[in-house]
Protein backbone atom coordinates (compact mmCIF):
# COMPACT_ATOMS: atom_id res chain seq x y z
CA UNK A 1 0.00 0.00 0.00
CA UNK A 2 1.04 3.53 -0.96
CA UNK A 3 0.85 6.27 1.64
CA UNK A 4 1.24 9.60 0.70
CA UNK A 5 3.67 11.17 3.50
CA UNK A 6 3.46 14.85 4.87
CA UNK A 7 0.08 15.78 3.75
CA UNK A 8 -0.99 17.17 7.16
CA UNK A 9 -4.06 19.17 7.31
CA UNK A 10 -5.48 21.81 5.02
CA UNK A 11 -5.32 25.44 6.41
CA UNK A 12 -8.69 26.59 5.68
CA UNK A 13 -9.42 29.83 3.75
CA UNK A 14 -8.43 33.21 4.59
CA UNK A 15 -9.63 35.24 1.67
CA UNK A 16 -13.67 35.57 1.88
CA UNK A 17 -15.50 33.59 -1.01
CA UNK A 18 -16.59 36.52 -2.78
CA UNK A 19 -13.07 38.03 -3.76
CA UNK A 20 -12.80 35.34 -6.31
CA UNK A 21 -9.50 35.75 -7.32
CA UNK A 22 -8.23 36.00 -4.35
CA UNK A 23 -9.93 33.13 -3.05
CA UNK A 24 -8.99 30.89 -6.20
CA UNK A 25 -5.35 31.68 -6.14
CA UNK A 26 -5.23 30.56 -2.26
CA UNK A 27 -6.89 27.36 -2.82
CA UNK A 28 -4.34 26.62 -5.57
CA UNK A 29 -1.53 27.65 -3.00
CA UNK A 30 -3.00 25.42 -0.05
CA UNK A 31 -4.30 22.28 -2.58
CA UNK A 32 -0.84 22.31 -4.48
CA UNK A 33 1.66 20.46 -2.35
CA UNK A 34 -1.31 18.06 -1.51
CA UNK A 35 -1.70 17.29 -5.12
CA UNK A 36 1.96 17.26 -5.92
CA UNK A 37 2.60 14.57 -2.86
CA UNK A 38 -0.60 12.50 -4.29
CA UNK A 39 0.29 12.32 -7.94
CA UNK A 40 4.38 11.30 -7.36
CA UNK A 41 2.92 8.74 -5.50
CA UNK A 42 -0.01 7.55 -7.37
CA UNK A 43 3.01 7.61 -10.02
CA UNK A 44 5.39 5.42 -7.74
CA UNK A 45 2.59 3.04 -7.72
CA UNK A 46 2.92 2.57 -11.08
CA UNK A 47 0.31 4.67 -12.78
CA UNK A 48 0.37 7.05 -15.31
CA UNK A 49 0.64 10.68 -14.21
CA UNK A 50 -1.55 12.16 -17.20
CA UNK A 51 -4.09 9.22 -16.25
CA UNK A 52 -4.13 9.98 -12.84
CA UNK A 53 -4.55 13.78 -13.27
CA UNK A 54 -7.37 13.40 -15.75
CA UNK A 55 -9.12 11.02 -13.47
CA UNK A 56 -8.90 13.51 -10.75
CA UNK A 57 -10.49 16.13 -12.99
CA UNK A 58 -13.44 13.73 -13.77
CA UNK A 59 -13.92 12.64 -10.47
CA UNK A 60 -13.76 15.97 -8.99
CA UNK A 61 -16.23 17.56 -12.34
CA UNK A 62 -18.61 14.84 -11.41
CA UNK A 63 -18.77 16.16 -7.06
CA UNK A 64 -19.73 19.72 -8.27
CA UNK A 65 -22.34 18.87 -11.41
CA UNK A 66 -25.65 18.40 -10.46
CA UNK A 67 -26.67 14.74 -9.69
CA UNK A 68 -27.26 12.37 -12.94
CA UNK A 69 -29.07 8.86 -13.53
CA UNK A 70 -25.90 8.12 -14.90
CA UNK A 71 -23.86 8.62 -12.08
CA UNK A 72 -25.44 6.09 -9.79
CA UNK A 73 -23.99 3.56 -12.54
CA UNK A 74 -19.98 4.03 -11.90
Amino acid sequence: MNLIPNIGTIAPPICPPNDLIGHQQECRATLKPWLDAFLNTAESAGWNRQTVASTLMFLSAQRVSPPSLARGRQ
